[in-house]
């Protein structure tokens, strides 16, 4: 029997992601991708669940790597790029937002956030206040990925039915740039911490 790494069954189930989606991802698509028996991927993870949050972790921990400056004095921008780093993470892989969503930090990821929560109140916020902003920003940025990858793959109304929709006459509506909407919604977030 073939020996495979944690890492590299990992690794293997992000490059299958790409190709068949989250709905597609399977075990027994994954052990032949690796030439190994599926049960072979239940000696490192005891149920698909625990593979598809360390699939999460790892997608962060590769591509969501801004680091925390020592001056709070332009939080906004940090906060936005954070941001930012976070959405471009998620985009990385298919189903990027939908393999995230629902999942809980692992103690790497707690420790990533705690210099963040730990720059905002440098800046002026309460601990509490930190962390419920960078919540708000991780949420809003989540739904928008999810949003944008769910009409990428067709799992909303195509492109060509908006623009049809758009292009009717009376129609008030014209196709958003998924970017130009994200940093607007950004803005707001931002704006509303500044008057809070």
């Amino acid at each position: 029997m073939a020996k495979i790494r944690r890492d590299e069954v990992v690794s293997a189930a992000l490059e299958l992601l790409d190709v068949v989606g989250l709905d597609g991802l399977s075990t027994r698509r994954l052990a032949e991708k690796l030439g190994v028996e599926s049960a072979t991927l239940y000696w490192h993870f005891r149920d698909k669940s625990a593979l598809l949050a360390e699939m999460a972790s790892l997608v962060l921990t590769r591509h969501h790597t801004l680091d925390v400056p020592e001056d709070s004095a332009d939080w906004p921008a940090w906060f936005a790029d954070n941001a930012r780093s976070f959405r471009s993470a998620l985009l990385t892989y298919r189903d990027g937002a939908l393999l995230h969503a629902g999942t809980t930090p692992n103690q790497d990821e707690l420790a990533r956030i705690v210099p963040k929560v730990a720059y905002l109140v440098r800046a002026g916020f309460s601990e509490p206040d930190a962390q419920m902003a960078l919540l708000a920003a991780g949420q809003f940025t989540l739904g928008c990925v999810l949003e944008e990858q769910a009409r990428d793959t067709g799992g909303a109304s195509s492109d060509t039915d908006r623009n049809t929709a758009a292009a009717q006459p009376g129609s008030a509506i014209s196709p958003i740039d998924p970017d130009v909407a994200f940093e607007f919604g950004l803005g707001l977030i931002i704006n509303g911490l500044r008057n809070s």
